[in-house]
């Protein structure tokens, strides 16, 4: 395919991958898969951190600061308040929801349906990100959190959130997403049946799910193989 490089690169002493995607403009951007929900995104030396949070020992302090900061909503999972402040910048743009900004009391809070043009390359839309299974409504009520769509010199990345797979899910499909990280993590978010179920919605070039702790996912990949989805799935360590 020609929207991704065959990449990864390893940040010294954490050994974390990185792959690396080209924009239409043939430009590089570069994703560093943490864990579980936590990524850092470089687009020429332009710093992107998304929940940003120290699970399984990650050393911050070894990556960049950032220039854009998210979160997409307040669970600890998602959300650490002093991580965010090591890796804030006085310029840094940290965008969060209410939830999150009512704790930290700092950056702006964004709300589903929202966007910003963040710089001359890079826009960012919020989109809906919650749950649908009745018995599980609590953990991500609809309204709250956030799931961001990236666009980086052209290249689309959309970034889940909790969620399970919802309608709205349907309306991505327009964006042309080269790049969709969906989570996949029971009873918190999908199921893999509801992960095959949102591939065929928004249709991305690539699929990474995360976010999916004790959950086998290589029926998805196999799943959508054998339907020729035409929908790349790429199988990484974001438990």
């Amino acid at each position: 395919m020609a929207l991704a490089m065959a990449a990864f690169a390893t940040l010294s002493a954490q050994n974390y991958k990185v792959e690396t995607f080209k924009t239409p403009n043939g430009n590089e951007v570069n994703i560093t898969l943490i864990k579980h929900a936590t990524m850092a995104i470089d687009f020429k030396g332009y710093e992107i951190h998304v929940d940003a949070v120290p699970n399984y020992g990650t050393d911050f302090s070894k990556f960049p600061k950032g220039d854009l900061i998210l979160v997409t909503h307040e669970h600890g999972d998602h959300f650490n308040p002093e991580t965010i402040e090591s890796l804030m910048k006085p310029n840094s743009l940290l965008f969060m929801n209410q939830r999150c900004y009512n704790q930290m009391h700092n950056g702006i809070v964004l709300r589903n349906g929202d966007s910003r043009q963040i710089t001359k390359d890079i826009s960012m839309k919020t989109v809906p990100a919650y749950n649908t299974t009745p018995d599980h409504l609590q953990f991500h009520p609809k309204g709250v959190g956030n799931g961001y769509v990236l666009n980086i010199d052209g290249l689309k990345i959309y970034i889940a959130g909790d969620t399970e797979d919802i309608p709205e899910m349907s309306e991505l499909k327009d964006e042309h997403i080269d790049v969709a990280f969906l989570p996949v993590n029971q009873p918190y978010t999908m199921t893999v049946d509801q992960a095959i179920r949102a591939a065929w919605m928004i249709q991305p070039k690539v699929l990474i799910p995360y976010h999916f702790g004790q959950t086998d996912i290589a029926p998805i990949k196999q799943r959508l193989e054998a339907d020729n989805s035409g929908i790349e799935v790429w199988l990484r360590e974001m438990q």
